[in-house]
C-alpha cells in the first residue's frame, strides 16, 4: 500500500454576492481551487453579508473569494467588505473580488481603486485567472511553509 500525506492547502471561502443567483462561476472556482490543493468552503449564491461574516468567524479562512457575474458585484461587494472589515477578528483576512463587477462589462480603473480602498486585497475583472492563480499559488506556498 502506498500512502502519501499531503500537506493541507489553504482554506478558502468562496461566496457569491447577495443579489447574484448564478452558481456556475462558484462551482468553477471551487473545482479550480481544489485542483490547486486548496480546501474550499463554497457558500453558494445570494449570500447575505451576515452569513459570510458568520462563516468567516467559524472557518477562519486563509482567503475569501467573492465572485459575481450579474454585473452588480461592485455595489454588492462594497456592502460586503464594509461588514467584513468592521469585525476586528476579520480585519486581517485577505478578501478578493472578481467577475463581472459592473453592468457595462468594461474595465473600470475607478471601480478597482474604490474596491481596493474599501478593503479588498485584490480585484479580478473579466476572467483574470492568471493573476488569481498566482495569488493562490503564493498563498499555498506560505501555508505550506
Amino acid at each position: 500500500m502506498n500512502l502519501t500525506y499531503a500537506i493541507p492547502g489553504p482554506s478558502i471561502l468562496v461566496t457569491g454576492t447577495s443579489s447574484d443567483s448564478h452558481t456556475w462561476n462558484l462551482v468553477y472556482l471551487q473545482l479550480m481551487l481544489e485542483e490547486m490543493g486548496c480546501r474550499v468552503h463554497n457558500l453558494g449564491a445570494c449570500v447575505p453579508p451576515a452569513l459570510v461574516v458568520a462563516e468567516c468567524l467559524d472557518v477562519n479562512p486563509d482567503l475569501v473569494v467573492v465572485s459575481s457575474v450579474n454585473g452588480h458585484g461592485f455595489a454588492d461587494g462594497l456592502r460586503l467588505i464594509e461588514v467584513l472589515r468592521a469585525r476586528p477578528e476579520l480585519a486581517g483576512t485577505p478578501v478578493v473580488i472578481g467577475g463581472k463587477l459592473s453592468t457595462d462589462g468594461l474595465r473600470n480603473v475607478g471601480l478597482v481603486r474604490r474596491s481596493r480602498a474599501a478593503g479588498y486585497d485584490a480585484v479580478f475583472e473579466n476572467g483574470d485567472l492568471t493573476r488569481f492563480r498566482a495569488l493562490v499559488g503564493r498563498l499555498s506556498a506560505r501555508v505550506a511553509s
